[in-house]
């Protein structure tokens, strides 16, 4: 990591950044899941493909009010966790809303109960990777329309619990903005998406909990030095390059550190998981998943078999036609 450049260009850095999170991750367009997928992809064209709602990662949603779970009830098993139908015109399949993240659970009980997302698309599809839906601007959307900024005006609070939940093959779980934009990681209130993901091998693995931990590591350092930008900035002013140096060593030092008291690493059950169903372990530990298929992951596949545009934009529309809490 070339810390002290980021210090002395943390301006720069900071949008080179917010770009590259858009690449290739769920993110809401204005908010999708940013999946950054193994290539991380973006160009002027890809720029949509970089947030997992497809549009631009550099929106925001203008209403960031919690989601309350009184808004919703539905009939839970002992454990709080709801099924839900998915209709598409694809076929059918059911999720599994866990009961351990309850205002996503409720969230998603309330938008079923309410049709929101009868004659929405999946907007969002890539094959070995997700498809993505939720956005309300994609009913009725005409061909070659850009989507994935779509949202009922407010997001959710982040209930990420990793290594609890992770992105198996079949996991549902939650679009987002990139986290230049939004640090704390709060999800859609609507969008989604569900793993398809590939199979890894354990080396492979290997390899992602290392880069796993060295992503921890910049994030942590990219929230102290974002912190103390003030001084930064201060310290460009007057050129103080001693100053600067100081700096980075202590907030390195202060990143590994911090790092190091919860190491990037995978459960048996993970390596279980990755190695034979597969999914995407690139995307742990960043977005909430809060529930997975059940029952009909034959269909989500034939949806990300579909052909796609540019945009990832199936050329022929995959629409949600109904939603039933069971």
């Amino acid at each position: 990591m070339k810390l002290l450049n980021w210090i002395a260009l943390a301006p720069m850095l900071l949008m080179a950044s917010c770009a590259a999170d858009a690449e290739k991750s769920p993110v809401q367009s204005a908010s999708n899941p940013t999946i950054e997928e193994e290539a991380t992809p973006q160009s002027a064209a890809e720029a949509a493909r970089s947030s997992t709602s497809s549009a631009t990662e550099t929106e925001q949603l203008n209403n960031e009010n919690d989601m309350t779970t009184e808004e919703a009830t539905a009939t839970t098993t002992p454990a709080g966790d709801v099924k839900v139908k998915i209709d598409t015109n694809k076929g059918s399949f059911t999720v599994l809303l866990y009961g351990d993240t309850p205002h996503h659970r409720d969230n998603f009980v309330k938008l079923a109960k309410e049709g929101f997302y009868e004659g929405t698309l999946f907007h969002r599809v890539i094959k070995d990777f997700m498809v993505q839906a939720g956005d309300p601007d994609s009913k009725n959307a005409p061909a070659g329309k850009m989507l994935g900024s779509g949202d009922p005006g407010y997001t959710l609070a982040a209930e990420i619990d990793y290594p609890r939940h992770f992105h198996r093959r079949g996991a549902l779980a939650a679009a987002r903005q990139g986290d230049q934009v939004n640090p704390e990681r709060r999800s859609s209130g609507s969008q989604f998406y569900v793993v398809t993901g590939q199979v890894y091998k354990p080396e492979q693995l290997k390899q992602f909990e290392r880069q796993m931990q060295t992503m921890a590591e910049q994030a942590a350092f990219d929230r102290l030095a974002q912190a103390s930008r003030d001084t930064i900035m201060s310290m460009r002013r007057n050129r103080d390059q001693a100053g600067l140096m100081a700096l980075q060593e202590k907030l390195v030092a202060e990143a590994k550190a911090e790092a190091a008291a919860s190491p990037a690493k995978m459960t048996p059950e993970m390596i279980e998981a990755y190695t034979t169903v597969g999914g995407t372990p690139h995307l742990d530990g960043q977005y909430t998943v809060f529930g997975e298929v059940i029952d009909g992951m034959d269909v989500i596949d034939k949806i990300q078999g579909v052909a796609t545009d540019r945009a990832d934009r199936p050329t022929e529309d995959v629409k949600i036609e109904k939603v039933t809490v069971l």
